[in-house]
Protein backbone atom coordinates (compact mmCIF):
# COMPACT_ATOMS: atom_id res chain seq x y z
CA UNK A 1 0.00 0.00 0.00
CA UNK A 2 2.95 2.44 0.74
CA UNK A 3 4.65 1.34 -2.22
CA UNK A 4 1.36 2.70 -4.51
CA UNK A 5 0.64 5.76 -2.56
CA UNK A 6 4.78 6.49 -2.84
CA UNK A 7 4.33 5.87 -6.68
CA UNK A 8 1.11 8.22 -7.07
CA UNK A 9 3.00 11.18 -5.20
CA UNK A 10 5.81 10.66 -7.56
CA UNK A 11 3.30 10.82 -10.61
CA UNK A 12 1.74 13.75 -9.39
CA UNK A 13 5.00 15.65 -8.51
CA UNK A 14 6.38 15.15 -12.42
CA UNK A 15 2.97 15.94 -13.82
CA UNK A 16 2.87 19.35 -11.40
CA UNK A 17 6.70 19.97 -13.09
CA UNK A 18 5.87 19.23 -16.72
CA UNK A 19 2.77 21.57 -16.93
CA UNK A 20 4.47 25.34 -17.47
CA UNK A 21 3.22 27.15 -14.87
CA UNK A 22 2.95 30.95 -15.94
CA UNK A 23 0.73 33.58 -15.11
CA UNK A 24 2.70 36.65 -16.85
CA UNK A 25 2.53 38.58 -19.58
CA UNK A 26 5.46 39.35 -21.39
CA UNK A 27 6.03 43.14 -22.34
CA UNK A 28 7.99 44.39 -25.27
CA UNK A 29 8.56 48.14 -26.85
CA UNK A 30 8.72 48.82 -29.72
CA UNK A 31 10.02 52.55 -31.01
CA UNK A 32 11.30 52.82 -33.96
CA UNK A 33 10.23 52.21 -37.89
CA UNK A 34 9.39 48.64 -38.77
CA UNK A 35 12.23 47.05 -40.55
CA UNK A 36 13.88 43.75 -40.22
CA UNK A 37 15.42 43.87 -36.83
CA UNK A 38 11.69 44.85 -35.27
CA UNK A 39 10.39 41.67 -36.61
CA UNK A 40 13.28 39.76 -35.29
CA UNK A 41 12.25 41.20 -31.80
CA UNK A 42 8.45 40.49 -32.26
CA UNK A 43 9.24 37.18 -33.47
CA UNK A 44 11.56 35.79 -30.88
CA UNK A 45 8.96 37.61 -28.05
CA UNK A 46 6.32 35.29 -29.63
CA UNK A 47 8.41 32.51 -29.55
CA UNK A 48 9.13 33.27 -25.52
CA UNK A 49 5.66 33.89 -24.49
CA UNK A 50 4.75 30.90 -26.03
CA UNK A 51 7.66 28.39 -24.69
CA UNK A 52 6.70 29.73 -21.37
CA UNK A 53 2.58 29.58 -21.77
CA UNK A 54 2.71 33.10 -20.71
CA UNK A 55 -1.53 34.67 -20.24
CA UNK A 56 -0.38 37.74 -23.18
CA UNK A 57 1.72 39.42 -24.69
CA UNK A 58 1.59 43.36 -24.63
CA UNK A 59 3.46 45.38 -27.52
CA UNK A 60 4.10 49.07 -26.74
CA UNK A 61 4.34 50.36 -30.00
CA UNK A 62 5.34 53.90 -31.37
CA UNK A 63 6.28 54.04 -34.84
CA UNK A 64 6.03 56.12 -38.13
CA UNK A 65 5.86 53.31 -40.27
CA UNK A 66 8.51 50.66 -42.27
CA UNK A 67 8.77 48.09 -45.03
CA UNK A 68 5.99 46.79 -45.99
CA UNK A 69 7.39 43.15 -46.48
CA UNK A 70 8.28 43.36 -42.93
CA UNK A 71 4.81 44.33 -41.38
CA UNK A 72 3.65 41.22 -43.37
CA UNK A 73 5.92 39.24 -41.53
CA UNK A 74 4.96 40.30 -38.68
CA UNK A 75 1.40 40.45 -39.14
CA UNK A 76 1.93 36.18 -39.85
CA UNK A 77 3.48 36.42 -36.51
CA UNK A 78 1.01 37.90 -34.48
CA UNK A 79 -1.70 36.22 -36.32
CA UNK A 80 -0.21 32.51 -35.62
CA UNK A 81 0.33 33.17 -31.77
CA UNK A 82 -0.69 31.30 -29.58
CA UNK A 83 -0.50 33.52 -26.97
CA UNK A 84 -3.30 36.34 -27.15
CA UNK A 85 -1.48 39.60 -28.69
CA UNK A 86 -2.64 43.12 -27.33
CA UNK A 87 -0.89 46.52 -28.91
CA UNK A 88 -0.84 49.56 -27.28
CA UNK A 89 0.03 52.77 -28.76
CA UNK A 90 1.53 54.64 -26.20
CA UNK A 91 2.59 56.96 -24.56
CA UNK A 92 0.58 60.07 -25.50
CA UNK A 93 1.96 62.11 -28.83
CA UNK A 94 2.81 58.85 -29.64
CA UNK A 95 1.57 57.46 -33.23
CA UNK A 96 0.74 54.06 -35.34
CA UNK A 97 0.92 55.22 -38.72
CA UNK A 98 1.27 53.34 -42.18
CA UNK A 99 2.75 50.00 -41.08
CA UNK A 100 1.94 50.46 -36.89
CA UNK A 101 -1.51 50.94 -38.36
CA UNK A 102 -1.65 47.35 -40.42
CA UNK A 103 0.16 46.03 -37.08
CA UNK A 104 -2.67 47.29 -34.30
CA UNK A 105 -5.50 46.53 -36.51
CA UNK A 106 -3.77 42.71 -36.80
CA UNK A 107 -3.96 42.53 -33.05
CA UNK A 108 -6.31 40.17 -30.67
CA UNK A 109 -6.53 43.26 -28.73
CA UNK A 110 -6.35 46.53 -30.02
CA UNK A 111 -6.02 50.09 -27.24
CA UNK A 112 -4.39 53.29 -27.30
CA UNK A 113 -3.72 56.08 -24.98
CA UNK A 114 -5.32 59.16 -24.78
CA UNK A 115 -3.24 62.03 -27.20
CA UNK A 116 -2.03 59.45 -29.88
CA UNK A 117 -3.19 58.75 -33.40
CA UNK A 118 -3.21 56.21 -36.01
CA UNK A 119 -3.88 55.86 -39.85
CA UNK A 120 -2.12 57.01 -43.15
CA UNK A 121 -1.71 53.59 -44.25
CA UNK A 122 -1.68 54.76 -48.02
CA UNK A 123 1.23 52.78 -49.54
CA UNK A 124 4.26 54.49 -50.75
CA UNK A 125 6.37 53.96 -53.71
CA UNK A 126 9.83 53.50 -52.72
CA UNK A 127 12.15 56.48 -52.64
CA UNK A 128 8.95 58.65 -53.02
CA UNK A 129 9.33 58.57 -57.18
CA UNK A 130 6.67 58.76 -59.51
CA UNK A 131 4.89 55.28 -60.72
CA UNK A 132 2.49 54.70 -63.77
CA UNK A 133 -1.20 54.27 -62.65
CA UNK A 134 -1.56 50.85 -63.60
CA UNK A 135 1.48 49.98 -60.44
CA UNK A 136 -0.17 52.69 -58.45
CA UNK A 137 -3.03 50.47 -58.76
CA UNK A 138 -2.21 47.13 -58.25
CA UNK A 139 0.13 48.57 -55.11
CA UNK A 140 -3.16 50.20 -53.61
CA UNK A 141 -5.53 46.85 -53.95
CA UNK A 142 -2.67 44.72 -52.92
CA UNK A 143 -2.77 46.85 -49.26
CA UNK A 144 -6.31 47.26 -49.36
CA UNK A 145 -6.67 43.28 -49.79
CA UNK A 146 -4.60 42.35 -46.98
CA UNK A 147 -6.19 45.72 -44.59
CA UNK A 148 -9.65 44.30 -45.40
CA UNK A 149 -8.44 40.43 -44.28
CA UNK A 150 -7.00 41.19 -40.93
CA UNK A 151 -10.06 43.68 -39.97
CA UNK A 152 -12.66 41.74 -41.25
CA UNK A 153 -11.14 38.81 -39.04
CA UNK A 154 -11.23 40.67 -36.10
CA UNK A 155 -14.01 41.89 -35.95
CA UNK A 156 -12.90 45.77 -36.46
CA UNK A 157 -14.85 48.00 -38.85
CA UNK A 158 -13.50 46.84 -42.87
CA UNK A 159 -14.65 49.66 -44.62
CA UNK A 160 -13.16 52.40 -42.37
CA UNK A 161 -9.97 50.52 -41.85
CA UNK A 162 -9.93 50.30 -45.60
CA UNK A 163 -9.99 54.28 -46.20
CA UNK A 164 -6.62 54.52 -44.23
CA UNK A 165 -5.52 52.72 -47.24
CA UNK A 166 -7.52 54.06 -49.84
CA UNK A 167 -7.71 57.43 -49.03
CA UNK A 168 -4.75 57.59 -46.33
CA UNK A 169 -7.01 59.05 -43.47
CA UNK A 170 -6.16 58.98 -39.93
CA UNK A 171 -7.48 58.80 -36.55
CA UNK A 172 -7.11 59.79 -32.87
CA UNK A 173 -7.72 57.50 -30.38
CA UNK A 174 -11.03 58.37 -29.39
CA UNK A 175 -12.02 58.48 -33.41
CA UNK A 176 -10.56 54.86 -33.61
CA UNK A 177 -12.60 53.73 -30.50
CA UNK A 178 -15.81 55.31 -31.95
CA UNK A 179 -15.01 53.96 -35.63
CA UNK A 180 -14.48 50.33 -34.06
CA UNK A 181 -10.78 50.33 -35.28
CA UNK A 182 -9.71 49.49 -31.36
CA UNK A 183 -11.24 48.07 -28.64
CA UNK A 184 -10.03 50.38 -25.68
CA UNK A 185 -8.40 53.73 -24.51
CA UNK A 186 -6.92 53.56 -21.35
CA UNK A 187 -4.81 56.10 -19.48
CA UNK A 188 -1.65 53.61 -19.03
CA UNK A 189 -0.79 50.32 -18.76
CA UNK A 190 -2.26 48.90 -15.21
CA UNK A 191 -5.66 50.73 -16.65
CA UNK A 192 -5.40 48.95 -19.66
CA UNK A 193 -4.84 45.45 -18.01
CA UNK A 194 -8.23 46.48 -15.84
CA UNK A 195 -10.22 47.21 -18.61
CA UNK A 196 -9.07 43.43 -19.92
CA UNK A 197 -10.03 41.46 -16.87
CA UNK A 198 -12.62 38.77 -17.83
CA UNK A 199 -13.07 40.22 -21.43
CA UNK A 200 -13.72 37.53 -23.75
CA UNK A 201 -12.86 38.09 -28.10
CA UNK A 202 -12.15 35.70 -30.50
CA UNK A 203 -9.37 34.91 -31.88
CA UNK A 204 -8.08 35.33 -35.20
CA UNK A 205 -8.97 31.15 -36.01
CA UNK A 206 -11.77 31.38 -34.40
CA UNK A 207 -11.79 30.76 -30.66
CA UNK A 208 -13.42 32.56 -28.17
CA UNK A 209 -10.99 33.38 -25.08
CA UNK A 210 -11.38 35.07 -21.90
CA UNK A 211 -8.35 37.15 -20.09
CA UNK A 212 -7.92 36.69 -16.66
CA UNK A 213 -4.92 39.08 -16.30
CA UNK A 214 -5.92 40.58 -12.39
CA UNK A 215 -2.42 39.93 -10.50
CA UNK A 216 -0.42 38.67 -13.18
CA UNK A 217 3.01 40.19 -13.80
CA UNK A 218 4.01 42.15 -16.54
CA UNK A 219 7.46 40.91 -17.31
CA UNK A 220 9.26 42.88 -19.77
CA UNK A 221 11.46 41.36 -22.44
CA UNK A 222 14.06 43.26 -24.03
CA UNK A 223 16.30 43.22 -27.01
CA UNK A 224 19.38 41.53 -27.41
CA UNK A 225 23.21 43.01 -27.56
CA UNK A 226 23.00 42.08 -30.89
CA UNK A 227 18.78 43.39 -32.11
CA UNK A 228 20.38 46.39 -30.58
CA UNK A 229 23.52 47.08 -32.15
CA UNK A 230 21.48 46.24 -35.59
CA UNK A 231 18.41 48.79 -34.62
CA UNK A 232 20.92 51.29 -34.38
CA UNK A 233 22.69 50.48 -37.64
CA UNK A 234 19.37 50.25 -39.53
CA UNK A 235 19.54 54.09 -39.20
CA UNK A 236 20.06 55.21 -43.00
CA UNK A 237 22.31 58.04 -41.68
CA UNK A 238 24.25 55.93 -39.16
CA UNK A 239 24.69 53.28 -42.41
CA UNK A 240 25.95 56.47 -44.66
CA UNK A 241 28.37 58.15 -41.71
CA UNK A 242 29.98 54.91 -41.53
CA UNK A 243 30.61 54.39 -45.18
CA UNK A 244 32.04 57.64 -46.17
CA UNK A 245 33.93 56.87 -42.52
CA UNK A 246 35.40 53.93 -43.68
CA UNK A 247 36.13 55.39 -47.44
CA UNK A 248 38.27 58.11 -46.03
CA UNK A 249 40.38 55.78 -43.90
CA UNK A 250 40.80 53.71 -46.87
CA UNK A 251 41.86 57.04 -49.18
CA UNK A 252 44.40 57.61 -45.90
CA UNK A 253 45.73 54.29 -46.16
CA UNK A 254 46.51 54.15 -49.69
CA UNK A 255 47.99 57.45 -49.59
CA UNK A 256 50.26 56.60 -46.34
CA UNK A 257 51.31 52.33 -47.06
CA UNK A 258 52.06 51.00 -44.18
CA UNK A 259 49.88 52.84 -41.63
CA UNK A 260 47.89 49.66 -40.87
CA UNK A 261 45.43 51.49 -38.46
CA UNK A 262 43.88 53.75 -41.08
CA UNK A 263 43.74 50.79 -43.52
CA UNK A 264 41.88 48.51 -40.46
CA UNK A 265 39.58 51.11 -39.69
CA UNK A 266 38.35 51.83 -43.40
CA UNK A 267 37.91 47.85 -44.06
CA UNK A 268 35.77 47.45 -40.40
CA UNK A 269 33.33 50.66 -41.42
CA UNK A 270 32.73 49.85 -45.04
CA UNK A 271 32.18 45.98 -44.16
CA UNK A 272 29.83 47.08 -40.83
CA UNK A 273 28.13 49.68 -43.46
CA UNK A 274 27.65 46.98 -46.11
CA UNK A 275 25.97 44.77 -43.64
CA UNK A 276 23.67 47.70 -42.38
CA UNK A 277 22.46 48.26 -46.25
CA UNK A 278 22.20 44.69 -47.06
CA UNK A 279 19.19 44.46 -44.40
CA UNK A 280 17.94 48.14 -45.80
CA UNK A 281 16.23 48.61 -49.18
CA UNK A 282 19.43 50.20 -51.10
CA UNK A 283 19.53 51.81 -54.19
CA UNK A 284 23.69 50.82 -55.41
CA UNK A 285 23.56 52.86 -58.26
CA UNK A 286 23.94 55.77 -55.32
CA UNK A 287 27.32 53.74 -54.45
CA UNK A 288 28.63 54.73 -58.02
CA UNK A 289 27.57 58.41 -56.85
CA UNK A 290 29.73 58.57 -53.87
CA UNK A 291 32.80 56.65 -55.50
CA UNK A 292 32.53 59.22 -58.45
CA UNK A 293 32.48 62.01 -56.17
CA UNK A 294 35.96 60.37 -54.37
CA UNK A 295 37.45 60.68 -58.00
CA UNK A 296 36.46 64.02 -58.08
CA UNK A 297 38.24 64.93 -54.76
CA UNK A 298 41.61 63.32 -55.95
CA UNK A 299 41.22 65.03 -59.29
CA UNK A 300 41.10 68.02 -57.70
CA UNK A 301 44.13 68.06 -56.36
CA UNK A 302 45.93 66.57 -59.67
CA UNK A 303 44.75 69.04 -61.71
CA UNK A 304 44.12 72.29 -59.56
CA UNK A 305 40.76 73.22 -60.96
CA UNK A 306 40.45 76.02 -57.82
CA UNK A 307 38.00 73.92 -56.21
CA UNK A 308 35.05 73.00 -59.09
CA UNK A 309 36.17 69.84 -58.72
CA UNK A 310 35.70 69.89 -55.11
CA UNK A 311 32.35 71.36 -55.23
CA UNK A 312 31.08 68.81 -58.01
CA UNK A 313 32.61 65.65 -55.72
CA UNK A 314 30.63 67.48 -52.99
CA UNK A 315 27.41 67.67 -55.04
CA UNK A 316 27.80 63.83 -56.06
CA UNK A 317 28.35 62.76 -52.26
CA UNK A 318 25.48 64.38 -50.97
CA UNK A 319 23.19 63.06 -54.22
CA UNK A 320 24.22 59.49 -53.46
CA UNK A 321 23.70 60.21 -49.57
CA UNK A 322 20.15 61.05 -50.32
CA UNK A 323 19.42 58.29 -52.81
CA UNK A 324 21.65 55.88 -50.59
CA UNK A 325 18.50 54.00 -49.03
CA UNK A 326 15.61 53.86 -51.25
CA UNK A 327 12.77 53.59 -48.18
CA UNK A 328 9.13 54.62 -47.65
CA UNK A 329 8.78 56.83 -45.47
CA UNK A 330 11.41 59.91 -44.53
CA UNK A 331 12.78 58.21 -41.26
CA UNK A 332 13.78 55.72 -43.50
CA UNK A 333 15.96 57.44 -45.29
CA UNK A 334 19.41 59.82 -45.05
CA UNK A 335 18.41 63.31 -43.98
CA UNK A 336 20.05 66.17 -45.88
CA UNK A 337 21.29 67.79 -42.97
CA UNK A 338 23.33 64.22 -42.13
CA UNK A 339 24.10 64.61 -46.34
CA UNK A 340 25.46 67.70 -46.17
CA UNK A 341 27.23 67.30 -42.58
CA UNK A 342 28.77 64.39 -44.54
CA UNK A 343 29.48 66.15 -47.51
CA UNK A 344 31.18 69.11 -47.07
CA UNK A 345 33.91 68.03 -44.44
CA UNK A 346 34.94 64.97 -46.10
CA UNK A 347 35.32 66.98 -49.28
CA UNK A 348 37.27 69.65 -48.11
CA UNK A 349 39.44 66.64 -46.35
CA UNK A 350 40.06 64.50 -49.41
CA UNK A 351 41.15 67.17 -51.21
CA UNK A 352 43.56 68.88 -48.90
CA UNK A 353 44.92 65.58 -48.21
CA UNK A 354 45.56 64.45 -52.31
CA UNK A 355 47.28 67.65 -52.57
CA UNK A 356 49.66 67.54 -50.02
CA UNK A 357 50.25 63.76 -51.12
CA UNK A 358 50.97 65.14 -54.50
CA UNK A 359 53.24 67.94 -53.68
CA UNK A 360 55.52 65.12 -51.44
CA UNK A 361 55.82 63.42 -54.73
CA UNK A 362 56.94 66.55 -56.32
CA UNK A 363 59.31 67.24 -53.85
CA UNK A 364 62.97 66.41 -54.07
CA UNK A 365 63.98 63.24 -53.06
CA UNK A 366 66.33 63.13 -49.89
CA UNK A 367 67.17 60.34 -48.67
CA UNK A 368 68.99 57.24 -50.03
CA UNK A 369 71.00 57.37 -53.00
CA UNK A 370 68.55 59.93 -54.74
CA UNK A 371 69.48 61.65 -51.67
CA UNK A 372 73.57 62.24 -52.65
CA UNK A 373 72.79 63.27 -56.06
CA UNK A 374 73.75 67.05 -56.61
CA UNK A 375 75.05 67.39 -52.97
CA UNK A 376 77.82 69.30 -52.04
CA UNK A 377 80.93 68.22 -49.99
CA UNK A 378 84.23 68.61 -49.06
CA UNK A 379 87.57 66.50 -50.34
CA UNK A 380 89.46 65.23 -46.75
CA UNK A 381 92.17 63.84 -49.29
CA UNK A 382 93.72 64.47 -52.39
CA UNK A 383 91.87 62.69 -54.76
CA UNK A 384 93.76 61.13 -57.25
CA UNK A 385 91.55 59.95 -58.45
CA UNK A 386 90.55 57.90 -55.45
CA UNK A 387 90.51 59.26 -51.95
CA UNK A 388 87.70 60.12 -49.23
CA UNK A 389 85.02 63.31 -49.17
CA UNK A 390 82.92 64.25 -46.76
CA UNK A 391 79.11 64.56 -47.54
CA UNK A 392 76.16 64.55 -45.60
CA UNK A 393 78.17 64.49 -42.28
CA UNK A 394 79.68 61.01 -43.13
CA UNK A 395 83.03 59.98 -44.25
CA UNK A 396 82.87 58.25 -48.33
CA UNK A 397 85.25 56.57 -50.57
CA UNK A 398 85.32 58.49 -53.69
CA UNK A 399 86.35 58.91 -57.03
CA UNK A 400 87.00 61.68 -58.71
CA UNK A 401 86.95 62.94 -63.15
CA UNK A 402 89.98 64.98 -62.05
CA UNK A 403 92.36 65.54 -59.69
CA UNK A 404 91.09 67.64 -56.65
CA UNK A 405 93.36 68.72 -53.62
CA UNK A 406 92.70 68.01 -50.08
CA UNK A 407 89.83 70.95 -48.90
CA UNK A 408 88.43 71.20 -52.39
CA UNK A 409 84.43 71.82 -52.45
CA UNK A 410 82.85 69.18 -54.44
CA UNK A 411 79.79 67.59 -56.23
CA UNK A 412 78.12 64.16 -56.03
CA UNK A 413 77.31 63.51 -59.75
CA UNK A 414 76.81 59.60 -59.12
CA UNK A 415 76.44 57.22 -56.43
CA UNK A 416 77.90 53.42 -57.14
CA UNK A 417 77.14 51.15 -53.98
CA UNK A 418 79.38 52.92 -51.29
CA UNK A 419 81.39 55.11 -53.38
CA UNK A 420 80.83 58.23 -55.12
CA UNK A 421 81.24 60.10 -58.08
CA UNK A 422 82.30 63.58 -57.29
CA UNK A 423 83.38 66.54 -59.66
CA UNK A 424 85.39 69.96 -58.26
CA UNK A 425 82.77 72.51 -57.29
CA UNK A 426 83.22 75.93 -59.46
CA UNK A 427 83.01 78.57 -57.13
CA UNK A 428 81.73 81.65 -58.67
CA UNK A 429 83.81 84.46 -58.38
CA UNK A 430 82.86 87.75 -56.23
CA UNK A 431 81.27 90.65 -58.90
CA UNK A 432 81.24 87.75 -61.70
CA UNK A 433 78.45 87.53 -63.56
CA UNK A 434 76.73 83.98 -64.11
CA UNK A 435 78.34 83.57 -67.49
CA UNK A 436 81.79 83.90 -66.49
CA UNK A 437 81.22 81.49 -63.92
CA UNK A 438 80.62 79.10 -66.40
CA UNK A 439 83.16 79.83 -68.90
Amino acid sequence: MKSILRLISCAALLLFISVPASAEILKIVVDDTIQPVSEEYIARAIAEAERRNDQAILIEINTPGGLLDSTRQIIEHITNSRVPVVIYVTPSGSRAASAGFFILESADIAAMAPGTNTGAAHPVVLGGGKMDDVMKEKMENDAAALMRSVASRRGRNVEVAESTVRQSKSFTDQEALAQHLIEYVASNEQDLLKQLESKTFKRFNGQTVTLHLAGDAVMPFGMTLKEKILAYLMDPNVAFLLLAIGALALYVEFNHPGAVIPGTVGIVFILVAAFALNLLPTRFAALVLILGAFALFAAEAKFASHGVLTIGGIALLTLGGLLLVDAPIPEMRVHLVTALAVSIPLGAITAFLMTIALKARRNKVVTGEQGLLGETGVAQTALSPQGKVFVHGELWDAIASTNIPIGQLVVVRRVEGLTLEVDPLVATPPNASPAAAVL
